[in-house]
C-alpha cells in the first residue's frame, strides 16, 4: 500500500515577465485575486486534501512570500487593534495563514525548466508520493483537484496527471495530450504524454495542466536526466522524466479533473478574466461590479 500523500512542492522560482514592469518587486505568485494572493488558494487547497508539508521552492526576489506565510508582524497587529473589534477579523484571518501548514523555502539552483524544482528538494521528500503543483495554475473543483488526484492514487496507485477535456483544435497545440487504455470515463493509463501534437496526432482529449502527483522512484529519474544533459540544454519533466518512467513502464494516470472549471492566471488576459469571476462570486462586490460592467458594454 502507497505511503499517504502529506507533501507538496510548489514552483514559484520563475520571473513573471509578462507582468512587468508590476512583477519587478512583487512575484508574480502574489498578484491578488481581489484580496488573496494566487498562490494562497493552491496552499488552501492542497491543506485541504489533507497536505501537512509545503516547500516553496523560489529565488532571490520571493522573499515577500516567504513573509507571508509568517506570522505577522507585530507593527501590523498594532495598527489593526488600534481598530478597534471591527478589526479583529483580520486579526484572525492572517494570524491563521501562517498556520495552515509546515512552509520550508528552497532556492532554485541548476538549470531553467520545470525539472530542476524537483532536483533541489529531492531530500527532502524522502520515500513518499507527493503533489507538485504551479502557483499560477488554479481549479476550482468540488471536490478539490489535489482531492481528486490523492483519492484516485488511493485507488490505482501510480503518478497522477491532472487534466482537462480538450474541445477546440487550438487546444492541442497549447498542451501535452496524454494517451494509452481509458480505464473509465476521464482516466486513462497512460503509455505517452505528447506534447503540443496537434488535433489530429491527438492520442486522447486529454491535455495535462496544472501539476503533478508523483511517487519517489521521481527521483532517480531525475537525477539520470540532470546527468544526461549537456550544455545549457533546458530541463523538463515530461521530456527527461515522465517519457522515460512511461517507456520503463512506470504506471501513471491521466485523470480529467471533474465538476471544475481551471484558471491560467500566467497571462495578462487570463488573469484579469480571473480576478472578475472571483470578484462575482463576492457577495460584497458582485452587485457593484455587474452595475459597471452593465454600463461599460452600454
Amino acid at each position: 500500500m502507497s505511503a499517504k500523500v502529506t507533501k507538496a512542492v510548489i514552483a514559484a522560482a520563475g520571473f513573471g515577465t509578462r507582468f512587468l514592469p508590476q512583477t519587478k518587486a512583487m512575484p508574480k505568485e502574489m498578484l491578488p485575486l481581489v484580496d488573496k494572493p494566487i498562490i494562497q488558494y493552491i496552499v488552501e487547497q492542497l491543506v485541504e486534501a489533507g497536505i501537512k508539508d509545503i516547500i516553496i521552492v523560489g529565488s532571490s526576489n520571493k522573499r515577500s512570500i516567504e513573509d507571508h506565510f509568517d506570522i505577522p508582524n507585530e507593527d501590523l497587529l498594532v495598527n489593526l487593534r488600534a481598530g478597534g473589534p471591527k478589526k479583529q477579523p483580520y486579526i484572525d484571518e492572517i494570524e491563521a495563514i501562517a498556520g495552515l501548514a509546515n512552509f520550508v523555502y528552497v532556492r532554485q539552483k541548476g538549470p531553467y525548466g520545470t525539472a530542476t524544482p524537483l532536483l533541489n528538494v529531492a531530500h527532502l521528500i524522502g520515500d513518499e508520493p507527493f503533489i507538485y503543483s504551479f502557483a499560477d495554475d488554479l481549479f476550482l473543483a468540488e471536490p478539490n483537484a489535489f482531492k481528486q488526484m490523492i483519492a484516485l492514487h488511493e485507488e490505482l496507485g501510480g503518478g497522477i496527471l491532472p487534466c482537462v477535456k480538450l474541445a477546440q483544435d487550438v487546444d492541442y497545440e497549447r498542451y501535452g495530450v496524454v494517451g494509452g487504455k481509458e480505464v473509465r470515463d476521464g482516466v486513462i493509463k497512460m503509455d505517452k504524454i505528447i506534447e503540443k501534437p496537434g488535433a489530429k496526432a491527438a492520442p486522447s482529449n486529454l491535455g495535462s495542466v496544472g501539476g503533478y502527483l508523483l511517487t519517489p522512484e521521481t527521483f532517480e529519474y531525475l537525477q539520470a536526466g540532470v546527468d544526461a544533459l549537456s550544455g545549457d540544454t533546458e530541463f523538463y519533466l515530461s521530456d527527461s522524466v515522465l517519457e522515460p518512467m512511461l517507456r520503463d513502464g512506470k504506471d501513471f494516470y491521466g485523470c480529467e479533473i471533474k465538476n471544475s472549471r481551471r484558471y491560467d492566471t500566467g497571462n495578462k488576459l487570463d488573469y484579469i478574466k480571473t480576478v472578475i469571476d472571483f470578484a462575482l462570486e463576492r457577495e460584497d462586490l458582485k452587485d457593484d461590479l455587474l452595475e459597471h460592467l452593465r454600463q461599460k458594454l452600454s
